[in-house]
């Protein structure tokens, strides 16, 4: 069928728009190269003066101005993420950086730290969670990003436990939404003998499988990434795992979305060996034994209630070898080196057996 002039002159149109676009990512690119170098000239200047090369409010104001500026013209969820990862990229080209996680790859703390640091950054998969405190300890790694508490199981004891072993700092916080889809080889859910994942998924998705997968058994492993492997090396095993995972092992999804409730969602902290400077809204973590002697946690919450500070976490976990006895990790609003936060954490300190200020680092804003 001939063209009508209709058609050629939509093609034309077609033709120009298209021509503006290109000319608009020349534009861009350009304009990335330029911050690139910026960038790179202001680590320069900070190693110069032997400054931290992470600012985290100037990361925060950054993001906050150009999401004022946006006023919902282009969708928000979408331009934050570009923009942490135009920031990520820039800090990075300073001076790069390696995380430790828990492997292999994309576990939900691969997809955390990506999403946290970056896609440039270097990321080193570790077997176990005290692998990565143990690593960034040592300085073999920059970071770390291990998950600390879930919506819908709670605390993650392992980096808990963690924490009483090893000196490090938190640096930052994540909260990633979690979405468990059931993969295997074939995408069918007839093939499925076993199912394999971490404790964590296997048990947010219980009713799900009881359900769905009664007779089939179950079988913990150390990460999600781990189970999407031997789903990958497997017909038989489906494992449970996330879209990143689905996409690095080449597997089919059997079914989408299977944990047992919406909104579930993982808080991940980046740990470090120092904890940055005050962004303006920040969190600091504690790790404290109370004094053997009664009303002594009555008397230790007493102590921060008199200096307003606002707290967002308390946990307890077990002194191993001394039964009765608990450790206790204390979140809060505000930074060590804000005066009502120094001088209640300083008050606690003397009616606490053992005190220990885990990290003041920015609150998440997702």
């Amino acid at each position: 069928m001939p063209q009508t002039t209709s058609d050629h002159r939509n093609d034309q149109l077609m033709t120009q728009f298209r021509q503006q676009i290109d000319a608009v990512d020349d534009q861009l690119l350009s304009l990335l190269h330029q911050r690139i170098h910026l960038a790179q000239a202001i680590g320069k200047a900070k190693s110069d003066k032997n400054k931290d090369k992470w600012d985290p409010r100037r990361e925060r104001e950054i993001v906050q101005r150009l999401l004022k500026k946006n006023n919902g013209d282009f969708p928000e969820p979408a331009l934050r993420a570009i923009l942490y990862e135009i920031i990520a990229t820039c800090r990075l080209s300073q001076k790069e950086i390696e995380i430790a996680y828990l492997g292999p790859e994309a576990t939900f703390s691969h997809l955390a730290g990506i999403r946290f640091f970056g896609s440039a950054a270097a990321f080193r998969p570790m077997e176990t969670i005290e692998d990565i405190f143990i690593e960034v300890e040592q300085g073999r790694v920059n970071y770390g990003i291990v998950p600390v508490e879930n919506s819908i199981e709670g605390a993650v004891t392992s980096t808990l436990d963690a924490f009483t072993k090893s000196r490090v700092k938190i640096c930052g916080e994540f909260n990633l939404a979690i979405s468990h889809n059931l993969v295997n080889l074939s995408g069918r859910l007839s093939d499925i003998r076993r199912v394999v994942s971490h404790p964590q998924p296997l048990a947010q998705c219980r009713q799900w499988l009881q359900r769905n997968l009664p007779d089939i058994p179950r079988q913990s492993v150390n990460s999600t990434g781990i189970g999407a492997a031997m789903a990958a090396k497997t017909p038989e095993i489906a494992a449970i795992a996330s879209a990143l995972a689905t996409k690095t092992y080449q597997l089919q999804v059997v079914v989408k979305g299977i944990e047992d409730h919406r909104g579930n969602t993982t808080r991940f902290l980046v740990i470090g060996k120092e904890s940055p400077k005050a962004s303006g809204d920040d969190k600091t973590s504690l790790l404290t034994t109370l004094l053997d002697r009664p009303g002594a946690l009555h008397e230790a919450l007493s102590t921060l209630a008199r200096h307003s500070i606002n707290l967002t976490r308390i946990e307890s976990r077990p002194i191993k070898d001394e039964p009765g006895r608990y450790r206790f990790f204390i979140d809060m609003l505000g930074h060590i080196d804000e005066l009502e936060i120094r001088e209640g954490c300083a008050k606690l300190q003397d009616i606490c057996s053992h005190y220990e200020w885990l990290g003041s680092y920015p609150r998440t804003s997702d």
